[in-house]
């Protein structure tokens, strides 16, 4: 089907059946005539495999045999739907479900803009489906971070006017011109979790090509799945780490500057907020509060996330930060 291009719909899952269930589920009602889902385990022990193959007999399942995380997973699958001639690639996380026109209106926006590298849609709060989680980004140089204008907004039809630039797409779901991966490569392993659709997006900007929001295109998503929850010891670090990763290698000296102050900045603040305790009480009662900020989990990962920067330690976190609550 030389006018209906292959697109290849990558599900990475981590003892998460439940959700790639409804996730597959949700898939199978897409209207698009020509793809193909490939499921990916990072090295479940939920029975997750057994689930899969049970409920989707079909269904072409990779078994990675370890966690991977969301670069190493997905570039499992994105080799095998290069392998099986996909002209797209959709990386979806599998905590989401999607329109059934989404595959349509992303061609049709690749069509529409052959310079876009990677399409993005308008995601939804799952549980508050006319809620916005994600639309599009920008870096705020001053703030030292992404900001999504639209995020927490209440969907209206001033927001379906068309396809905007935005500086990376959010890997919930990404759809890629497969062709670009020779030239620009995989997703980069050193960051296993956060920031590496950020990296890749800001790779294939430096060469000229750009990165679209596609409003038409709907996704819902659950959130956090893989961190139970933003607040969590494991997003601490891994955003902590990160987002100092890839300053390094896409910002100015200014940016990094401020990225640096505003990562170290959040003890300084928590601190300051603190002197009133401090101040009020004996020194015993201050060492005390200090010391309990000190060990406490959220400041452990951050510290551990620093330290391991420093040290250039990328990839997977150390255990004892999923040990962290």
């Amino acid at each position: 089907m030389a006018d209906v291009p292959k697109i290849a719909i990558i599900v990475l899952n981590w003892n998460g059946h439940d959700d790639t269930l409804e996730c597959l589920r949700s898939l199978e009602a897409v209207s698009y005539a020509n793809f193909e889902v490939i499921a990916v385990d990072n090295g479940s022990i939920d029975g997750s495999v057994q689930a899969l193959k049970e409920t989707f007999p079909t269904l072409t399942v990779l078994e990675n045999g370890e966690n991977l995380g969301y670069a190493g997973g997905n570039n499992v699958g994105i080799h095998a739907a290069l392998e099986r001639g996909a002209e797209f690639i959709l990386l979806l996380n599998n905590d989401t479900v999607v329109a059934p026109n989404i595959l349509d209106e992303f061609v049709a926006g690749a069509r529409r803009f052959p310079n876009a590298a990677a399409l993005g849609g308008k995601i939804y709060r799952y549980a508050d489906p006319e809620r916005i989680w994600w639309a599009d980004a920008h870096w705020v140089e001053d703030d030292g971070r992404f900001i999504c204008p639209s995020e927490g907004a209440l969907d209206s039809a001033t927001m379906e006017d068309g396809a905007t630039k935005t500086d990376y797409v959010c890997g919930c779901a990404i759809f890629l011109r497969a062709g670009l991966i020779h030239e620009v490569g995989l997703l980069d392993v050193q960051y296993f979790l956060t920031f590496e659709e950020t990296d890749w997006c800001f790779r294939v900007r430096r060469i000229g090509y750009d990165c679209l929001l596609i409003p038409t295109a709907k996704i819902w998503h659950k959130g956090s799945a893989s961190f139970k929850g933003e607040e969590s010891p494991l997003y601490s670090y891994f955003f902590t780490r990160n987002r100092l990763l890839f300053a390094e290698r896409h910002l100015g000296a200014r940016a990094r500057a401020i990225v640096w102050r505003k990562t170290v900045g959040q003890f300084v603040t928590w601190a300051l907020a603190s002197l009133p305790r401090f101040t009020a009480g004996s020194w015993k009662q201050s060492y005390w509060t200090l010391r309990v900020w000190w060990s406490s989990p959220g400041f452990r990962a951050t510290r551990l996330a620093i330290r391991d920067y420093l040290l250039r330690r990328f990839g997977d976190c150390p255990a004892i930060v999923r040990e962290l609550r």
